[in-house]
């Protein structure tokens, strides 16, 4: 019986938390339509300090080497 490594735990912790990125941004997507110029600005900038997060996220987890397979 083969045991997985932490590595892959990490990963698969990882993959989880940015997949549910997905989650919050379909919803979102759908329905920017339907807000008016004023708020729709104000919405939009919202969403990109929520994927700028999410970058920051992804790019620290880069540097500390939590997405390498070695």
């Amino acid at each position: 019986r083969q045991r997985f490594t932490i590595r892959f735990d990490l990963i698969a912790m990882l993959f989880i938390i940015f997949d549910i990125e997905v989650v919050f941004l379909y919803p979102w997507a759908v329905v920017f339509k339907r807000f008016s110029a004023e708020s729709g600005l104000f919405i939009l900038v919202e969403m990109l300090v929520f994927i700028g997060i999410l970058l920051l996220g992804y790019i620290y987890a880069w540097k500390k080497g939590g997405l390498t397979w070695d």
